[in-house]
């Protein structure tokens, strides 16, 4: 007689094939085992929060000793822009200290972003893999430069090409006279948006290596990916020109470019067949 099958029971021949998924233990041994109250979440969120802005105001501070040669160094080559006898305005009495604190304030989030970046994988980290959090140091350091290089690119490139368009306008009975606060505000916009966007290899890095994107995936939808990028680029820059447009987009799409390869360098590798 043949015996049946017994339900629950485990086969040794096919021990192996019946469920390969961890167990409660080996979670937790890797770290992923632990459940987060709510309560919990909005402590650990308080928590990084408050080092965050701590750490933003002490930047903030270190700048603010140096504001005077911190706002000539910024608004220096956008004054050399205007027209002949065009100059900055302001027309409120605060105005002018108001963009010293304002120019502080972006030079102290730019010197904290490092632990504002820390802060930021920390609060995340309790709901990863020991293996994934491994991460930190790459996470943070490469968020750090690509987020200073946006930075730079916006300073140096992208914001005095916009800026000169802007000025371009002027006639015999129009001068270019801009307010500081609306000129300021928009080279905070860009150098913002342009930090932001330069973490597009930084994102892919981290998504790759959970197995969420693949740079084949990446591969087949490049024509996609070219033309969000184009349509980002012309909500992020402000005047539209053709030059702005494409001098927004074109470093875009070499992230892009990066992040394929960085996909590919990164994605975990399927172990061999044992034959």
């Amino acid at each position: 007689m043949c015996a049946l099958p017994v339900p629950g029971a485990v086969d040794p021949d096919h021990e192996d094939a019946i469920d390969t998924r961890p167990g409660e233990d080996e979670l937790a041994a890797d770290g992923a085992g632990g459940r987060m109250s709510f309560l919990d979440h909005l402590d650990e969120l308080r928590k990084r929060l408050v080092i965050a802005v701590a750490a933003v105001f002490i930047g903030f501070l270190v700048a603010f000793t140096v504001i005077g040669p911190i706002t000539e160094f910024v608004m220096r080559p956008l004054y050399e822009i205007l027209p002949e006898g065009g100059q900055f305005i302001y027309t409120e009495p605060t105005e002018a200290f108001f963009l010293y604190i304002k120019v502080a304030a972006l030079v102290g989030l730019i010197l904290a972003i490092p632990v504002v970046l820390l802060q930021l994988w920390r609060f995340i980290a309790p709901g990863l893999y020991a293996h994934e959090k491994k991460f930190t140091v790459p996470f943070v350091t490469l968020s750090s430069l690509f987020f200073v290089g946006g930075c730079l690119f916006s300073h140096y490139l992208l914001f005095p090409i916009a800026w000169r368009f802007l000025a371009s306008f002027s006639t015999d009975f129009m001068t270019f006279m801009p307010r500081i606060q609306p000129t300021f505000s928009l080279y905070v916009r860009l150098m913002l948006a342009c930090g932001v966007v330069f973490q597009m290899p930084t994102l892919v890095l981290f998504l790759a290596r959970v197995g969420m994107l693949t740079a084949g995936f990446m591969l087949r939808n490049t024509k996609y990916a070219i033309l969000i990028i184009f349509i980002v680029a012309a909500v992020l820059t402000p005047t539209g020109d053709p030059a702005t447009l494409t001098l927004m987009a074109a470093p875009m799409m070499v992230l892009y470019a990066l992040s394929i390869g960085i996909a590919w360098v990164v994605a975990p590798r399927r172990k061999d067949d044992d034959g």
